[in-house]
């Protein structure tokens, strides 16, 4: 039972997928590409000025790409990577302020309570932090750039019912369970 809604949730999260279709040329069979949405004008500019728009701006690119939605996701995982960033540094000037002020001789700072050892330790680890924080930056920021680029390349593709392959779920009728189907279906029009 667990495999089956595994099945069923995979399957619902994949949605209709679209092929490819055919058209007949007399009495040739030619295999055609069927992503061309309502035969409109594609704008093939308009990936490289999403990613842009993004590179300049982080969340610009989705606003360009009307996915609103994503903006907040931006801001939130840029905001808190560079919150660790700045507070792994503030760490660690502290921690090294602490050990430069130790060598000249006071002892009246706030970590009079750990030895030279553990100072430098607190440097190394708040120094591997920040560094890791500003790598998890540049990958977010890295990031909102190809989203915002694969999701202006993903619009200009058409996704429609007239082909589509979607699960479905039925009851038997001589058993009385459900079961998994598939359904292909291509609209003649």
């Amino acid at each position: 039972m667990k495999r089956i809604f595994y099945i069923i949730i995979c399957f619902s999260l994949l949605g209709s997928i679209s092929t490819f279709g055919q058209v007949k040329v007399g009495n040739d069979l030619i295999v055609t590409d069927t992503l061309v949405k309502n035969k409109s004008k594609i704008n093939p500019l308009s990936p490289a000025k999403a990613a842009f728009y993004s590179a300049i701006f982080p969340g610009m690119g989705q606003v360009y790409n009307k996915k609103y939605w994503k903006v907040p996701l931006v801001y939130g995982a840029l905001g808190t990577s560079i919150y660790f960033l700045l507070s792994n540094q503030k760490k660690y000037n502290q921690y090294r302020d602490a050990y430069k002020r130790r060598l000249e001789g006071f002892t009246d700072d706030d970590f009079r309570y750990l030895d030279d050892t553990r100072l430098i330790a607190g440097q190394k680890f708040y120094q591997k932090n920040r560094d890791l924080s500003a790598l998890v930056t540049i990958l977010f920021y890295v990031l909102n750039i190809v989203d915002a680029n694969v999701d202006a390349h993903l619009m200009q593709f058409n996704v429609n019912d007239k082909l589509s392959f979607k699960p479905d779920l039925y009851r038997d009728d001589l058993t009385a369970r459900d079961n998994l189907g598939f359904k292909l279906s291509y609209n003649f029009k």
